[in-house]
């Protein structure tokens, strides 16, 4: 049965004058409608929570924590709903879903914990012998309104890592989810609403990026931009939003690295899951494994048995591993791909094309670094397997990329392990483990063209606060 939104306001729940449809990404159904924001409305939206930051910045840190608590709280007893909504709306298997709503619920929960402890520093003023006789410290003190836009993947716990800590840190919020996925946003709001969050403080505008999206990266009273999705929105952003606070999370071509000495079975199973979950629909998706000579073909016999067990279809079928890409033109695109890559003398060990609105889990061999799906971000349910005899050589490699988020290897000794750290570019090296690793109070970010900044609960927060330095003399 098809529901029609509402979206939150300034406090109160609004219908425009356009709707859009949301369809079910496996059926192709229309299961909602949401009401589009145009440009006047994002302004409107804007300037209730300026209004609302007035206020809500001198919040005790008590009462911030108590709603982020509640909200946390809340989406645990609505957690089958709203899993239910992320796997139609994004086509997200639904045990995937699931997670992700226990994901976001735990976000809130450490937002409501950062609350309580966000505080400044004692500063040594008499390590300067110009700083004798004075006393000082620093504070930190919330920006004011955050401007956050968020990707489809993700569309509850993405928009958590945004929202929550900046409630927790005393901002408001002007939220633009992505066009395909938003009525989890919307359900968000429900919850904080429930939760007690004062008028103005969350804000719900869905449309395009060059209304609602340009309107809160342009617009002077959003202080900071905090945004997840690609490149080129990214450095579009950059230009456009001035002189103001910017976080982007944005892609990654994932590599791990298997050494010979690896837990084989372990390893195998764990690059599955990373690889394909969501469709590899993840910024730290496994797209690139190099595995040692020795055992690749252990490795990749092991690896194949597990992709051909995987169930694929229908997102809400709770045995789902892999459901549909989110639309048409991103399916056909990584077909493309895959496509291109044979034609340039790769081969397909599993997968290789679409069934329905899925594009089957995809193992490539006998790839090339120059290929796309080695050296852009395939942003879709296609990994290569790659041979390598020296491991500088290929901490190299992994290296050779524009992306720089996260890497992984497998190994048992520990000092691959450490030189990997040492070498690899990248914001997170996960040892016996993939790149897709990830929970929701580290910091999360990456380096070259993968971003600027840290998202994580605590690292969000200090992204999103100013700081205030304070000097008594007292001479």
């Amino acid at each position: 049965m098809k529901r029609d939104y509402k979206t939150l306001i300034g406090g109160e729940w609004l219908t425009t004058g356009q709707t859009m449809d949301v369809v079910n990404k496996y059926s192709g159904e229309v299961f909602a409608t949401v009401p589009l924001a145009d440009k006047e409305l994002t302004v409107r939206a804007i300037d209730c929570a300026a209004r609302a930051f007035t206020t809500f910045r001198k919040a005790p840190a008590h009462q911030r924590a108590k709603v982020l608590e509640k909200a946390s709280e809340l989406l645990l007893v609505r957690a089958e709903e709203i899993a239910r909504t992320i796997a139609l709306e994004a086509g997200k298997a639904w045990k995937f879903a699931l997670n992700e709503v226990q994901r976001s619920a735990e976000t809130f929960k450490f937002a409501a914990e950062e609350a309580k402890r966000g505080h400044g520093e004692m500063l040594p003023m008499d390590a300067s012998r110009f700083g004798e006789n004075r006393l000082g410290y620093f504070i930190r003190e919330p920006i004011g309104v955050i401007g956050a836009i968020t990707p489809f993947n993700f569309p509850l716990n993405l928009v958590a890592h945004k929202v929550a800590p900046a409630i927790a840190a005393g901002n408001t919020v002007v939220l633009k989810p992505a066009s395909s996925t938003p009525v989890s946003a919307i359900l968000l709001a429900e919850v904080l609403d429930e939760a007690g969050l004062p008028p103005g403080v969350f804000n719900v505008t869905i449309g395009s990026g060059a209304t609602v999206g340009d309107t809160i990266v342009t617009h002077p009273d959003c202080r900071k931009i905090t945004f997840t999705g690609s490149v080129a929105v990214g450095g579009e952003i950059i230009k456009k939003a001035g002189i103001k606070k910017v976080t982007l999370e944005l892609g990654n071509n994932s590599a791990t690295i298997i050494e010979a000495d690896a837990d084989l079975a372990k390893a195998a199973a764990r690059c599955v899951v990373s690889a394909f979950a969501n469709s590899g629909q993840v910024c730290i998706s496994l797209q690139r494994i190099y595995v040692n000579q020795r055992v690749i073909e252990k490795f990749t016999e092991i690896f194949l048995d597990k992709v051909t067990a995987l169930k694929v279809g229908d997102p809400l079928d709770r045995d789902c591993d892999v459901g549909p890409m989110i639309d048409a033109r991103e399916r056909e695109r990584i077909d493309a791909w895959v496509k291109e890559a044979v034609a340039q003398g790769a081969t397909i060990a599993a997968g290789g094309r679409a069934e329905g609105r899925v594009y089957l889990p995809t193992v490539l061999m006998g790839v090339t670094e120059d290929m796309k799906v080695m050296c852009l971000e395939a942003f879709g349910p296609v990994v290569s397997i790659v041979a390598y005899d020296d491991f500088a050589e290929t901490l190299a490699r992994v290296n050779d990329s524009d992306f720089g988020l996260q890497a992984g290897i497998y190994t048992s000794d520990i000092n691959k392990a450490l030189t990997a750290v040492e070498e690899l570019n990248v914001g997170g090296v996960m040892i016996n483990d993939t790149p897709t690793f990830r929970v929701d109070q580290m910091p999360y970010g990456g380096n070259k063209l993968s971003g600027l900044g840290r998202e994580g609960v605590r690292f969000a927060m200090e992204e999103m606060t100013n700081i205030k330095v304070v000097v008594i003399n007292r001479n």
